[in-house]
């Protein structure tokens, strides 16, 4: 079993950062999947950003060069900085690893960007 908890969400103007971290009871090292998905109301859920095996790093299209994903070895910890909000932005983040051939998620958090 893996735990995740997730932390960093709130409210921010357009144009605002924030960033989102998600702390794994698992060693990162022994983790082959690492993801940033959101959900807006009435979509699907989407992957916003994911560290692959052998650490390829993707992006949805419209979140390059704004979005980054990182993690921290030494704190289990996985990060999503997030700058030049927008309001299409604004959703329940969720992070998402894959261990030993399953997947867990985070409990989300919301990402509110509004005037």
């Amino acid at each position: 079993q893996v735990q995740l908890v997730e932390s960093g969400g709130g409210l921010v103007q357009p144009g605002g950062s924030l960033r989102l971290s998600c702390a794994t009871s698992q060693s990162i090292s022994s983790i082959a999947f690492m993801g940033w998905y959101r959900q807006a109301p009435g979509k699907q859920r989407e992957l916003v950003a994911a560290i692959l095996n052998g650490g390829s790093i993707k992006y949805l299209d419209n979140v390059k060069d704004r979005f980054t994903i990182s993690s921290d070895n030494a704190k289990n910890t996985m990060y999503l900085q997030m700058t030049s909000l927008k309001a299409e932005d604004t959703a329940v983040y969720y992070c998402n690893v894959q261990f030993s051939m399953k997947y867990y998620w985070g409990q989300g958090t919301q990402v509110t960007v509004s005037s």
